[in-house]
């Protein structure tokens, strides 16, 4: 019950720095969201048992065990959140470096690309 409540906190504080209007904050939140996933994941696959996920002859199932299924998911999913959290810190740098800024109202460099008409068109 412990895990499980964590589990929620880390989510509810990653969805309101995900919230936010600073760049790096968001960056952060979406690292949390998915630790916080990760963590759920696996509460999901019963980390209290002290067996190791083997069928003994003779059995048709499982017995109590650990899910190994849901450690390789968390495992896999470990991997695309840090690949996540690199591509977005570059996001961020390059939006930084552009723009000067890191908060989200004021980056506007996708809307500077293209010709000048498509510019003025979307500026009104």
């Amino acid at each position: 019950m412990l895990y499980a409540l964590t589990g929620a906190g880390i989510i509810g504080c990653a969805i309101f720095m995900i919230l936010s209007r600073n760049l790096v904050r968001m960056l952060l939140g979406l690292s949390l969201l998915a630790t916080g996933t990760n963590l759920l994941l696996f509460l999901a696959g019963r980390i209290g048992s002290e067996q190791p996920p083997i069928i003994r002859d003779g059995a048709k199932a499982l017995g109590v065990s650990a899910d190994p299924v849901a450690q390789a998911l968390i495992l896999t999913a470990i991997v695309i959140g840090f690949a996540l959290t690199v591509m977005l810190g570059v996001l961020v740098l390059r939006a930084w470096r552009s723009g000067g800024t890191v908060d989200a109202r004021e980056v506007d460099a996708a809307e500077m690309v293209g010709p000048a008409q498509e510019r003025d068109d979307l500026h009104g």
